[in-house]
């Protein structure tokens, strides 16, 4: 099984960017935890951290090609505008999960890629990762 996680636009500050909010695990550790995770469920997982939206609609079609079993995405700052990510998401065969470490709606945000994933996992910090991760492979393995 291999998996697709897509951090969005500010991700990669994870850990310096508002530690209020975001808290102080960096990127890095998070992907250490993530990958850790990922190993211990005997599944792939490449991750992209991108601030260009057309990038990650990029990498999202290249993973559909190569024939991706999952997607994860934290559209960070495209959840406000990104129509071309939640297309592209639509597009694809391959199931998605919309990821957010806070919770979204309490803060007044809205997400237009939300539609176009199966679910939604939003305001358990870097435990929304392990969750959306582990949805994900119980929902592929129970297909």
């Amino acid at each position: 099984m291999k998996l697709l996680l897509i951090q969005g636009a500010n991700m990669e500050y994870l850990g310096r960017r508002q530690p209020e909010l975001y808290g102080t695990t960096t990127a890095k550790e998070l992907d250490q935890i993530l990958r850790r995770r990922a190993r211990a469920l005997a599944v792939g997982l490449d991750i992209l951290y991108t601030n260009t939206e057309g990038e990650a609609v990029t990498a999202i079609y290249r993973a559909d090609r190569a024939k991706v079993d999952g997607v994860l995405f934290n559209p960070a700052g495209f959840l406000h505008a990104g129509h071309a990510l939640r297309d592209c998401l639509r597009s694809i065969g391959a199931p998605a999960i919309e990821i957010h470490m806070t919770n979204i709606e309490k803060r007044g945000y809205g997400s237009v890629t939300a539609e176009a994933a199966i679910g939604v996992i939003a305001g358990f910090g870097v435990d929304s990762y392990l969750l959306a991760l582990e949805a994900m492979v119980s929902r592929l393995r129970a297909a």
